[in-house]
């Protein structure tokens, strides 16, 4: 027969067993800056305080939606200011919210420096030493950095390994025009064509492939940054259209880039939908598996960004070569086994709630050619 333990005795051994921890939460509580959780976060909106390590201020944003890999650092930098140097072997995707500045990077015994300002989007190639340059004397900038922190140090759980790291990945930086925004272009299928480099000047006018896939006529690029396994993609909706409802692997970071609309979020078999309204600096989060659609309501195009755990190159995951692999799951309907909703098949409701705020908006819909009456 098994010893009987005290309830006393228990509780103390309770108190000291290790369960369920996760160390990235006790290293971003450590930092003494502003967490932020929410479904949707406005980056340009939410408080920075300073964060020692960077140099600068800054805050960490959760989104409830995200997955078990990804976070985003939201850093401000002074008018005049710059970042600390700093290195680190986890990976990041840095999209400019507001202001102008330059980025050092040190790599195979060069210095590169190039210049950034509002919807730019740049890597730093892995554990390369950097530093952030505000340009201007008067107003800060904010920079968006998605990374895969959360990841590595639930996996390393030592500062000192990340931060600290002496290795170099000479093989990540990519041919020398990368810094300058030179890229090469590598058309593969249509939602995978790709465009390879470690810096955009402006993603909000990007040349874009065409993407009918997701419906209204849309397009899609999907950039290959830093050579990294972080993938990232934007999308354009046109003016008076809205794309088909789909469902992601593993939560995705969703950045607002130009025009003003609104998703929709659900999972099957719920009654009823999130909604979640976005511009130019949110970000938000479609949980793992949960359907959602993207709506436009302004008089141009409306362009997002999406950021990812995994890319076209590197899935990281079988779940993701599954959907990415020619004739698998990107594009299927429910039906077939896919991740996609055709507009015959979505809720009625959809496309009503559509039409009125396209009214409330005085815009055209421009839906028939696509889904008929």
């Amino acid at each position: 027969m098994a010893e009987e333990i005290p309830e006393g005795v228990l509780k103390a051994r309770d108190r000291k067993r290790k369960f369920l921890l996760e160390p990235y939460l006790d290293w971003a509580e450590a930092q003494g800056v502003p967490i932020h959780e929410d479904f949707a976060i406005d980056m340009l909106a939410v408080e920075a305080k300073p964060w020692a390590r960077f140099g600068i201020n800054g805050a960490i944003c959760h989104l409830r939606g995200r997955d078990d890999f990804l976070t985003t650092f939201l850093f401000e930098l002074p008018p005049g200011g710059k970042s600390a140097p700093a290195q680190h072997v986890y990976e990041e995707v840095i999209y400019v919210l507001s202001g102008h500045g330059s980025t050092q990077v040190e790599v195979n015994g060069r210095t590169h420096s190039f210049e950034w300002g509002p919807k730019s989007l740049f890597s730093v190639p892995l554990n390369s030493k950097y530093r952030h340059f505000n340009g201007s004397g008067r107003e800060p900038a904010r920079l968006a950095a998605t990374n895969n922190l959360t990841w590595l140090m639930n996996l390393f759980r030592t500062e000192s390994f990340i931060y600290d790291n002496a290795h170099q990945f000479p093989e990540r930086a990519g041919d020398i025009g990368y810094f300058a925004g030179e890229g090469e272009s590598i058309e593969v299928l249509q939602g995978r064509h790709q465009w390879e480099t470690n810096f955009v000047a402006d993603i909000s006018d990007f040349e874009l492939k065409a993407m009918p896939t997701r419906g209204a006529g849309g397009s899609n690029i999907r950039f290959v940054l830093g050579d990294g396994s972080i993938g990232c993609h934007c999308s354009d909706i046109p003016p008076g259209t809205y794309k088909k409802g789909h469902r992601h692997v593993n939560g995705v970071v969703i950045h607002a880039v130009t025009g003003v609309g609104y998703s929709l979020l659900w999972y099957e078999g719920d009654k009823e939908f999130v909604r979640t309204d976005w511009k130019h600096g949110v970000i938000y989060s479609p949980p793992d598996n949960m359907f959602h659609q993207h709506f436009n309501i302004s008089a141009g195009a409306a362009r997002y960004l999406a950021v990812q755990m995994g890319s076209v190159r590197y899935p990281m995951m079988q779940q993701k070569r599954d959907v990415w692999t020619p004739g698998g799951m990107f594009a299927k309907t429910v039906d077939e086994g896919g991740m996609q909703i055709e507009y015959d098949q979505q809720d009625p409701r959809i496309h009503a709630l559509w039409l009125d705020e396209m009214r409330k908006a005085g815009i055209e819909p421009k839906m028939k050619a696509f889904i008929g009456k």
